[in-house]
């Protein structure tokens, strides 16, 4: 199979990036970006971000989560200690979150290392989640393998039963985590794909800010 790809380009001409304009403090440009992402008629999912980690093969591994809270601290997402990325932090905290939103021809890269937030954190957010989400969380041994939909489905029906008219628990393999970021990299697309590429790189207490070249 051999299929070409060489016409599929886009020009970028919906915006601009410069130092000057760029805020001192990348949690705030953080939030301007998301903001307009988030108001944006033609974003859809905008907290749907790429986590990437280092599996404990040795293998780097990028999936798609959902940021669920963001702060001075950093980026907070949750999933199954137990699944194939849970296990890859253990080891290799060090992580990588991107965002891309199309519409808007912007891009954000964040490194950072992983952490668990607390398990009263963790508890107070499973404790807002449905129903449903609740029982997908408990039902699924996340990454591992199983021998058909049915009985995904039947472990389903189970805990449905046995949980009728009672709160579900929060799993004990199941909780948050916290992406402390140590680099910065806003991207905007432009035209001839001399894109705009600003850095923001943790050194200390500040943020040294840089132009990167396309």
């Amino acid at each position: 199979m051999n299929k070409n790809l060489h016409n599929y380009r886009k020009s970028y001409e919906q915006g601009a990036l410069t130092l000057a304009s760029v805020d001192k403090d990348p949690f705030i440009q953080f939030n301007n970006w998301f903001h307009a992402a988030e108001t944006s008629k033609n974003v859809f999912e905008v907290n749907a971000m790429t986590l990437s980690t280092i599996g404990v093969d040795g293998f780097p591994r990028g999936r798609v989560v959902l940021l669920k809270e963001y702060n001075a601290e950093g980026f907070v997402f949750y999933t199954n200690y137990q699944s194939e990325k849970g296990k890859a932090m253990a080891k290799t905290p060090e992580v990588c979150l991107s965002f891309f939103w199309p519409a808007l021809e912007q891009q954000i890269l964040i490194k950072g290392v992983a952490e668990k937030v607390s398990e009263e954190m963790s508890i107070q957010y499973f404790s807002e989640r449905p129903r449903k989400s609740q029982l997908g969380a408990m039902v699924s041994n996340q990454s591992e393998s199983i021998e058909s939909r049915e009985a995904l489905e039947a472990k389903l029906a189970a805990l449905e039963q046995q949980f009728d008219g009672q709160d579900i628990p929060k799993p004990k393999n199941w909780g948050g985590y916290l992406v402390r970021p140590t680099l910065f990299e806003f991207w905007q697309g432009r035209r001839s794909r001399l894109h705009d590429r600003i850095q923001y790189a943790q050194e200390g207490t500040t943020w040294n800010i840089t132009r990167l070249q396309p």
